[in-house]
């Protein structure tokens, strides 16, 4: 198959919920149209903060549908598939249909805490189990395990559609050795929205955000631009997304942007347990800061 680049924007979906506590694919529709609308270059669906641990199988394949449906081909669909067993992932690999999707996002295995030779094997056999690119996904501040630059060059250099990683080790200096050390075409994607500028003045492709659920058009423009190398302009942007961004993650992904999306009247504040709506405090915060940032906007 012909592999789909996965550059600029990409947005991490959340699942809207009612107060009932369903899955709300009205909202979602809504919100994949204004994805469709606003310049983003392609979807993460099924993510950590679309809350996929708490969906059913019946609802993630739903869901899913739901999305590749909308989107009909026009945006490519980066799929989450991950776990902490292997052989689980495995048979997901090899019997879910995957028809509309471009390509995989599967997280280091959580809570195992496996060694650099395990992370080895368990991406070398996910690889192996598919014809799909895979994009691995590095975010140790919630998995307990960092992938390091050795396993992913070793990675990237012996199994060829294992084509990028979204990377959210916080570490500039570790994405650096990884932008400079892996083959020309292997992917390196911001899964930090706070660094997405400075990754791509590294070298990076683009972003997987949670933050243009609410803003798509806004922070594609930002990452478009840095991707240009107009960087004064882009840093502007990314300045004033400054005090919001730093609000979506204060109670947690993805209250914060949930809360955040309330306020703009495009979904419910609802989550399911053991996620809880953002702090009073926060929320309240979110909206003065939601309000600044809209009159920025308006005046650009």
């Amino acid at each position: 198959m012909t592999r789909k680049r996965l550059t600029g924007m990409g947005v991490a979906l959340v699942t809207p919920f009612t107060e009932a506590g369903e899955v709300d694919y009205v909202a979602l529709d809504r919100l994949v149209q204004s994805q469709l609308d606003e310049g983003t270059d392609f979807l993460c669906v099924l993510g950590t903060t679309a809350e996929t641990p708490t969906l059913t199988t019946e609802e993630k394949r739903n869901v899913r549908k739901c999305v590749i449906d909308k989107v009909a081909g026009r945006l490519p669909i980066l799929l989450g598939v991950g776990g902490n067993c292997t052989q689980s992932l495995i048979n997901e690999l090899l019997s879910e249909d995957f028809t509309g999707v471009d390509a995989i996002l599967s997280v280091t295995p959580f809570y195992n805490k496996p060694s650099q030779e395990g992370l080895y094997r368990h991406y070398r056999a996910l690889a192996a189990a598919t014809q799909l690119p895979i994009y691995m996904y590095n975010v140790p501040g919630r998995t307990g395990v960092n992938l390091l630059p050795d396993t992913v060059v070793r990675l990237a250099t012996e199994c060829p559609n294992i084509v990028g990683v979204k990377e959210a080790s916080g570490s500039l200096a570790q994405i650096k050795e990884i932008i400079d050390r892996t083959p020309e075409g292997f992917d390196v994607l911001s899964g930090d929205d706070g660094l997405v500028f400075d990754i791509i003045k590294l070298g990076g492709v683009g972003a997987v955000t949670v933050f243009g659920n609410a803003y798509p058009g806004a922070f594609a423009q930002m990452t478009h631009l840095a991707m240009e190398g107009k960087l004064d302009e882009a840093a502007r942007l990314n300045e004033a997304f400054g005090e919001v961004c730093s609000l979506l993650f204060a109670d947690g992904n993805p209250a914060g942007v949930k809360v955040l999306m309330s306020h703009q009247g495009k979904m419910g504040n609802n989550l399911r347990l053991p996620l809880a709506p953002a702090r009073k405090d926060v929320d309240e915060a979110m909206l003065v800061a939601m309000k600044k940032l809209d009159v920025y906007l308006a005046a650009k």
